[in-house]
């Protein structure tokens, strides 16, 4: 199981292994964690599920060396709950729309439908890939 560090209440942050198998512990360590922090069902349930499909995004298209790891980061406060995963690559993601018989390529379109905003972030000084992330609006804005 992956090793976590959270400084404060309202930040997780866990690196684990670019590896398929890794996707089931990540679902159950965010879960757990936003169910701590009280989230109501459907911000944790759409939480959870935009997180599984960048994750997989991430080892599936992100993850070129066979021993890279992913970083998923997520960030808490009264208003905004903002989930950013990075991986070791400089190719960007790109939404597109995929034909019915298709069977991936929806991750991005997913990840749009259940967050209210999502990008792509530069990775931080000195590391190498990028970052993407989402966010939920937990309260509304004044």
């Amino acid at each position: 199981m992956p090793v976590l560090s959270a400084s404060e209440a309202h930040l997780l942050r866990t690196t684990v292994p670019a590896h398929p198998s890794r996707a089931a512990g990540v679902r159950a360590i965010l879960a757990e964690h936003l169910t701590q922090l009280g989230l109501s069902p459907d911000h944790l349930d759409n939480a959870v599920l935009a997180a599984d499909e960048l994750f997989v995004n991430a080892v599936k298209h992100g993850s070129p060396d066979p021993g890279g790891t992913i970083t998923v980061t997520v960030e808490y406060t009264e208003r905004e709950l903002r989930v950013t995963v990075a991986d070791r690559s400089p190719a960007l993601p790109r939404l597109r729309t995929a034909d019915g018989a298709e069977e991936s390529g929806r991750g991005l379109a997913i990840v749009a439908a259940l967050s209210d905003d999502w990008g792509i972030a530069p990775a931080g000084p000195g590391s190498a890939g990028k970052k993407v992330w989402f966010a939920l609006m937990l309260r509304g804005m004044p």
